[in-house]
Parts: C-alpha cells; structure tokens; sequence
C-alpha cells in the first residue's frame, strides 16, 4: 500500500512483537512501531497516531484494559481499531475486553497469517465506514448513497459495475490498488478470466470524470502494478 498503514504493537515479550512486526511488514503494506508497556504505549499513540494498534493485556505500568479504555476517552484516537492480543481466554476477559472498546480479540498461541488477515479486516472496515458519503474532487461530486455523480452540475451516467470501481477507488485513495485485487474486491472473482476487465472500467471512468483522459490526473496508472486514485 502507499502510503503504507503505521500499525503500533503494544507488547512486553519481544520475540512475540518481533514475529508480529515481521508478519505485517513483510507485505510491504504496513510499517510496524513496538512499545512494551502500558504507559508508553499511551504516549507514542497520542504524539504519532496510529492507524490500527495491537493490544496485549498484560503489560507493565498499565494493563492492556486500562490503555484501551483510556485511549478511548481521548478524541484524537478514539477511532483507531484496536486488536486485543492475548492468553487469556476466558469469556469474561473478552468482554471485558469489548466493553472497553476493543475491536477485536485474538489469543495467544496465535497463527500470524490470521492475524494479519484480522489486521487488514479491521482496516477496511475503518477505511468504509470512515469515508464521508458525498466524496468531492476537481468538480466532481460522487453520491455513494444515492449512486449518483455529478460534473460541473451535470448528472454523469455509469453503469452500475463503473460506480462501483470508482467507490472502491476513493475508498483506497493514493494506495496502489492491483488489477487483482479490484476483480476479487468489485467483481467477486476467484479465477480471473482477464484483467482487461479492469483496464476497460478505467478507461471509462477517465473518459467520463478526468478533464483530459490521455493525461489523467485522478485515475493513474502505475506500471506494472496497477492503479491510484488521487484527489
């Protein structure tokens, strides 16, 4: 991803915060920052913050509950998902996580690969939900909700697979988004049968939202990987 996503590990026993830092950076879609104990953890989420943290619940200074809850009365954080991480396994730790804000609930022995895939779950779900309704650019208005886009006041007709890779898009906004990954995430395809699909919707959406199609500006191409959006 570019830019990439800044995760902060919180976790006192290091082999486990280096086999989780490993795990997210070796994807090249995540830059991971390592803490180990509870007061710190406070600091470094309020003056660099975050966009996902990942919580173990016994830390020294202050436990795992303790900094939830507290990141959780601070505007500036309060919606960065947090992923609780954890060997305690009772019912009444997990809601007690939950009740104070956590997102998610992972126990320790851990697979990293589902870890990871819990990670990026929670991202998307703070890049959909964070995302205003009405996106606005270069005299563009896109509707989400009414479907609708709008170019210097006049109604622009997409089809109804073009609205959704332009959502898809904006939703992604400056993240290098491969031809792959739109089939699977627009189309719900499994076996693809070509990424020309792709290429044809882009140069739709150029041909109907960019001032001067041979040269966009919005809807770019990156060699040899795939495309970005960018306002």
């Amino acid at each position: 991803m570019t830019p990439r996503h800044r995760v902060l590990i919180v976790e006192d026993e290091q082999d486990i915060a280096g086999l989780i830092k490993h795990a997210l950076e070796r994807g090249g879609d995540a830059e991971a920052e390592i803490v180990g104990s509870g007061d710190a953890a406070l600091r470094v989420a309020t003056e660099r913050i975050p966009d996902l943290i990942i919580l173990d619940l016994n830390l020294p200074v202050l436990s795992g509950i303790d900094v939830c809850r507290i990141l959780r009365s601070r505007d500036e954080v309060r919606r960065v998902p947090i992923i609780m991480l954890t060997a305690r396994t009772s019912e009444d730790e997990r809601v007690a996580g939950f009740e104070h804000g956590a997102d998610d609930y992972v126990t320790k022995p851990f697979s990293p690969r589902e870890l990871l895939a819990r990670v990026r779950a929670a991202l998307r779900r703070t890049v959909r939900t964070g995302m205003s309704e009405v996106v606005s650019f270069d005299g563009i208005s896109a509707d989400f909700t009414k479907m609708e886009v709008i170019r210097d006041g006049q109604p622009v007709g997409l089809t109804a697979q073009e609205f959704k890779t332009l959502k898809f898009l904006v939703q992604n906004a400056e993240r290098v988004i491969t031809r792959d990954e739109l089939l699977n995430e627009v189309w719900g395809y499994q076996n693809y049968p070509s990424t020309r699909t792709v290429d044809n919707h882009i140069l739709k959406l150029r041909q109907k939202l960019e001032k001067d199609p041979a040269n966009p500006v919005h809807f770019r191409t990156v060699h040899g990987m795939g495309y970005k959006f960018v306002r």
